[in-house]
């Protein structure tokens, strides 16, 4: 229940996220994503790139959950692999706009948000509500600790607010698909699910791409 309450709170959140830094049209669908970021226009290798590191991660993590539901350790060693790889590029791109030290405390922080997204896989397949919850609870204390950041490191385009309500709702992408997976829902539900993650991916990449473009116009390209 209350994880249900903060997951209310992050949809109403996102909205804001999309209002004061992306658009203020209504929420895109997927076929007009293109369309919502200014930073398509002004940096379209900014606006590409952030969506495929952000994208790199929810695969990555997909892959994970898929392996551990399927019980091949050998590929979610893998995939966990990948999701740290990615991490790293992820931290590495900050760091190319921030500095080292930012990009270093990105990965420290991505590296919390995994742990947070492997434990809650693992306790969706052993059925463990408990450790569903705790995993939950630590993924929201992450996802503040990183949009207080991120809010501090660029005050003038992002605010704590909209990025912490689009980091729960990813956090919330996150049990919904593995909770789905792990139950063996319907393929069609899971094929929804992970689209709409997907979507909601895309959404967070572009608030980070147009507030970084934004901030430093002329190192995004």
């Amino acid at each position: 229940m209350k994880f249900k309450l903060v997951a209310i709170a992050a949809a109403a959140a996102l909205g804001a996220v999309l209002t004061g830094c992306a658009s203020t049209q209504p929420a895109a669908t997927p076929a007009a994503m293109a369309s919502t970021s200014a930073t398509a226009a002004t940096a379209p290798k900014l606006h590409a790139a952030m969506r495929d590191l952000w994208q790199g991660h929810i695969a990555a993590t997909r892959d994970y959950a898929l392996a551990v539901h399927a019980g091949n350790t050998a590929a979610a060693q893998k995939a966990e692999a990948a999701v740290i790889d990615n991490a790293k590029q992820i931290a590495t791109a900050v760091g190319g706009f921030y500095g080292a030290s930012a990009g270093d405390t990105t990965l420290k922080a991505l590296g919390g948000h995994w742990a947070g997204v492997k434990a809650l896989t693992l306790a969706a397949k052993a059925k463990d509500a408990a450790a569903e919850q705790k995993a939950m609870d630590d993924l929201a204390a992450n996802a503040t600790a990183i949009a207080q950041f991120f809010a501090g490191a660029n005050p003038q385009n992002w605010t704590v607010g909209q990025l912490q309500g689009a980091l729960l709702m990813h956090v919330g992408d996150h049990k919904q698909q593995v909770d789905a997976m792990m139950a063996n829902a319907p393929a069609a539900q899971q094929a929804q699910l992970w689209s709409d993650m997907q979507h909601h991916m895309n959404m967070i990449a572009d608030v980070r791409s147009d507030g970084i473009a934004k901030q430093f116009p002329g190192k995004a390209n």
